[in-house]
């Protein structure tokens, strides 16, 4: 076996330039399996992440029945009952198992101060939601329930929002208009940056009785509810369907999402776009086993008196298959392990292009890429091995 390597490898090495174009098609096939995958678990391990900033043991009520199963669903229209103010307020009075119960009411406006605006997210809020989304106030204040409660106009600015208007001035106590309302500045949100491609620092925080007011309407956008614990979020579900069902004339018109459920079919969502770019990527392994294939077909060609030589002074078949076999597998088997750097590497420079996105590269996908690599080599080797086992010394011998 040992002897069959080293030929293997001095008849790769004399014709260098064919061997490597013969392995490319592994390297880029194994190195595209390699990265993909990375991507991909990078990717599942981001969305943890960002849902887990997002705050803890979460529940999120949309109106509208739309799905049994998780996901991120809109409000759906025409709805047999709007969620509104005072059903957060009987989930927080009535469930046992809920925390927090935070109303929310969501719109786009134009914020304006002195000769100076921009569009941006107006959000509805309760004091409640910045412990349960995991938010902090710089300077100032968050919203209040004497804001909520009598519907003051005062706006909690984003990181960014306060930099477009007010560069490097404080804004507490200023005055903007949002819609044409003048509202009053009482707190700046500080850095949160981007969550799961939103951009927390370009939002304003009012009141939510005062979004209902500006957006000339008294539903909801959502509830967002935190269960007492991560045990509790399936009794916090129950009773909450059983407070809300009883409130909306005995109909379940509205989606309870959780976390889990979400994290759940964003993975599986990452898992089959992985699959299939892995699969799409492992074709190219498969064009690089035909170059094998071809050029091992061309190597028995060119060798044939050689063949006939080896048999004539006793050669077994089974001895030329073995010989011709190896230098397939030993050829496939370096493009994997190039192939293998070059995907590690890659995900390496994609993780620090895309800082926010980290790349994974496990050791089951390389495992994976070694073994199908190795199964390349075999499988396409097989042929020409065997073509050259089968050859007549007496014909080889003659073969010019």
């Amino acid at each position: 076996m040992v002897e069959n390597l080293r030929l293997s490898l001095d008849t790769l090495s004399s014709n260098k330039v064919r061997s490597f174009l013969t392995m490319l098609g592994v390297i880029i096939g194994v190195a595209a399996v390699i990265l993909l995958v990375a991507i991909g678990e990078g990717a599942k391990e981001y969305v943890s992440r960002e849902l887990a900033g997002l705050g803890t043991n979460l529940l999120i009520i949309t109106p509208g029945k739309t799905s049994t199963a998780g996901g991120f669903h809109p409000p759906a229209a025409g709805t047999v009952r709007k969620l509104t103010y005072d059903d957060a307020l009987a989930l927080k009075r009535r469930c046992r198992a809920v925390a927090e119960s935070c109303p929310v009411v969501l719109g786009t406006g134009r914020i304006k101060y002195q000769n100076l605006s921009r569009d941006t997210t107006i959000v509805g809020v309760t004091p409640e939601f910045e412990e349960v989304r995991n938010l902090r106030v710089e300077i100032g204040r968050f919203v209040s329930q004497e804001d909520v409660d009598g519907a003051r106009r005062t706006v909690v600015l984003g990181q960014t929002v306060k930099r477009e208007l007010f560069g490097d001035a404080n804004p507490l106590g200023q005055m903007v208009s949002l819609s044409d309302a003048k509202y009053r500045v009482v707190g700046l949100m500080t850095h949160k940056g981007m969550s799961l491609g939103f951009d927390i620092d370009d939002l304003v925080f009012v009141p939510v009785k005062s979004a209902q007011e500006l957006f000339d309407t008294d539903r909801l956008f959502e509830i967002i509810v935190a269960a007492i614990s991560a045990q509790e979020i399936e009794r916090a579900i129950s009773e909450i369907k059983e407070v809300l069902i009883k409130r909306h004339a005995h109909r379940e018109d509205f989606t309870v999402l959780s976390q889990g459920a979400m994290l759940s079919t964003m993975q599986t969502i990452l898992d089959v776009l992985t699959g299939v770019l892995g699969g799409i990527a492992a074709i190219s392994l498969l064009v690089g086993g035909i170059g094998i294939m071809n050029i091992m077909l061309v190597s028995v060609r060119e060798r044939t008196r050689e063949i006939g030589i080896r048999k004539a002074v006793g050669a077994k078949n089974r001895n030329i298959l073995t010989q011709f076999l190896t230098e397939s597998v030993t050829l496939s088997l370096m493009g994997g392990v190039v192939g293998i750097i070059v995907g590690a590497g890659g995900a390496f420079l994609a993780s620090l292009v895309v800082s926010y996105l980290p790349t994974k590269v496990s050791l089951w996908s390389i495992s994976l890429a070694f073994f199908f690599s190795l199964a390349v080599g075999i499988f396409f080797g097989v042929y020409p091995a065997r073509r050259a086992s089968l050859l007549d010394p007496i014909e080889a011998l003659r073969y010019e």
